[in-house]
């Protein structure tokens, strides 16, 4: 019985899937088909049933470099659940400084106050890296949190995951150089984009870690040296994996444990 209603549940997800799915050239299909929402881990890994019935509710987003998702302090409406791309959460001082507490990716979610009950945040959230979210509205957010089901479990495991990483950044921020911390910052963005390079400015690198352009144009510039990343105007290629790991701090390796070991894999 038990398979049975595992294959009709199934059923019922390639039926909802099939409109983006119409024939069509397989080349042309990957051109023209939307990213489908299990590339979000999160997403990804909900049982067919709960799967189904999310996703109407599911709606493709862009995410422009640097849109703002949510300021600090603002009543989020919208659960955000990146399929490509990331999100940072930024911390802004009242002198107008500012640094980045965590970033988000594929492996995660945007918004935890509508379910953690505290309906906004202090840190903004700002895209890092361009790339495409499902939006989840507020109320159909906190309907399937109370049915306590898959989603809820692994809603709760991302914020702690998130905790540990903020708390890592933190202690990584007081007590670690910033050639290590641009090591690691580098790291946790590649594993989130799942590619080697990353469209980024270094101006924009310094507001995210709370430091001048100046100082990590001369970070940049011994880590190419060293091999262990390509530059070029506005993008920075990791050329030497091993070698960026060994130059970073311990704060890398520590939250990317804690991320494997709360989280879904691939």
């Amino acid at each position: 019985m038990r398979h049975l209603q595992a294959r009709a549940q199934h059923l019922v997800v390639l039926l909802i899937e099939l409109p983006y799915k119409i024939h069509m050239p397989k080349d042309a299909q990957k051109k023209a088909l939307p990213p489908e929402p299990r590339q979000n881990r999160i997403l990804g890994s909900l049982p067919a049933a709960d799967y189904a019935r999310l996703l109407p509710d599911l709606k493709l987003v862009e995410m422009p470099l640097r849109w703002t998702v949510s300021e600090s302090g603002d009543h989020v409406n919208f659960l955000h659940f990146p399929v490509s791309g990331i999100v940072s959460l930024i911390y802004t001082l009242e002198d107008g400084s500012s640094s980045e507490t965590a970033l988000v990716g594929n492996e995660g979610l945007v918004g935890i106050s509508i379910f953690m009950g505290g309906e906004s945040m202090p840190a903004s959230t700002e895209v890092q890296s361009a790339g495409k979210a499902y939006r989840l509205g507020r109320s159909v957010m906190k309907r399937e949190f109370s049915l306590g089901g898959r989603l809820q479990h692994l809603a709760l495991l991302f914020t702690q995951a998130l905790m540990s990483q903020t708390a890592q950044t933190a202690v990584c921020n007081q007590h670690h150089s910033l050639e290590q911390k641009v090591c690691r910052w580098l790291l946790m963005s590649i594993d989130r984009l799942d590619s080697n390079e990353v469209v980024i400015t270094q101006e924009m690198i310094g507001k995210l870690l709370g430091v001048r352009r100046e100082s990590v144009t001369q970070i940049v510039g011994l880590l190419e040296t060293s091999g262990s990343i390509a530059r070029s105007r506005g993008r920075i290629t990791v050329t030497d994996r091993p070698k960026l790991e060994e130059r970073a701090c311990e704060c890398y390796a520590v939250v990317k444990a804690e991320y494997t070991r709360l989280l879904p894999s691939r």
